[in-house]
């Protein structure tokens, strides 16, 4: 029986994110911790009279506190590049570094940190840190979201009996997957000219189920190529004797997809949502 895409669609969620979704804490406490002992010598400086002077004795003290100065602007990475009226510099925060105690010292003028130290806006460099930290963060909850539906879809698979590593694998390439079973995925990878990676991969004694997974909570053009490319995806692969492919996804953002969602639903039988994997999907889905 032929579904209704209109009526699938409904079934989408608006978010399927999990309490520790919006921030990694133990991430947060980890990076903070690592630079612990530095940051706590820099908090010398707050309400200091004369920072310039007293900065460039800690550098020369203790010349590892460097490394703290790129977070304290909200930035990763240990090189920054600046750019005045006459010249750019690229200041380097390690031990390989040759920029000088004065250059340092003009950086941290010119950014602002010698204003936020002397002035006393803060009180504790690691509280500081630790909330931009979790600021950072924020910038892995697409990789998290990602994590999320992929997890998702795991715990329905072992739920139908399936068994890591000997009936089901995670992340498997093509190549790994025509060396374990000799399948000839040819078709998939041009000929052998490229290769491409599943989320999961099910194998019962019959066939062979290639997975994708994903979860798109606001729009973007990336869903258009999706749509499309797991159209082209399904069409490939529906030419290869006893393997399926199978993409669950879900999300709202899709509504402003809908239609090539829909093109590719229409040519795709095994496209799936949350509410399918709650109805049973997968007890009938694996032959």
């Amino acid at each position: 029986m032929k579904r209704d895409f209109e009526s699938w669609l409904k079934t989408f969620r608006d978010s399927i994110s999990d309490y520790k979704y919006y921030v990694d804490f133990e991430k947060v406490y980890r990076n903070v911790n690592d630079i612990r002992i530095e940051l706590n010598i820099m908090n010398s400086l707050i309400g200091s009279k004369d920072i310039d002077s007293d900065f460039k004795r800690l550098i020369k003290n203790y010349p590892e506190i460097i490394k703290t100065i790129p977070v304290l602007l909200a930035k990763r990475g240990d090189e920054l590049y600046c750019q005045n009226e006459q010249c750019g510099i690229l200041y380097k925060f390690n031990s390989e570094s040759n920029i000088t105690a004065e250059q340092y010292s003009f950086f941290m003028k010119e950014t602002g940190l010698f204003d936020l130290l002397s002035n006393h806006i803060i009180n504790n460099l690691v509280d500081y840190v630790t909330g931009i930290e979790t600021g950072l963060d924020s910038n892995g909850r697409k990789n998290r979201g990602g994590h999320l539906m992929e997890n998702l879809v795991e715990k329905f698979i072992i739920k139908a009996g399936f068994k890591l590593g000997s009936t089901y694998f995670k992340e498997m390439c093509i190549a790994d997957i025509q060396r374990k079973w000799d399948y000839d995925l040819s078709a998939v990878t041009n000929g052998g000219k490229s290769d491409k990676r599943f989320d999961y991969v099910v194998k019962t004694e019959a066939k062979l189920y290639v997975i994708e997974t994903n979860f798109y909570s606001s729009g973007g053009s990336k869903l258009n190529e999706t749509a499309r490319s797991y159209k082209t995806l399904a069409q490939e692969i529906g030419t290869i004797p006893n393997v399926v492919f199978i993409w669950f996804t879900d999300g709202s953002g899709w509504n402003s997809a809908k239609n090539n969602l829909e093109e590719t639903f229409d040519v795709l039988d095994t496209v799936y949502n949350i509410s399918d994997m709650e109805n049973e999907i997968m007890s009938v889905l694996f032959v």
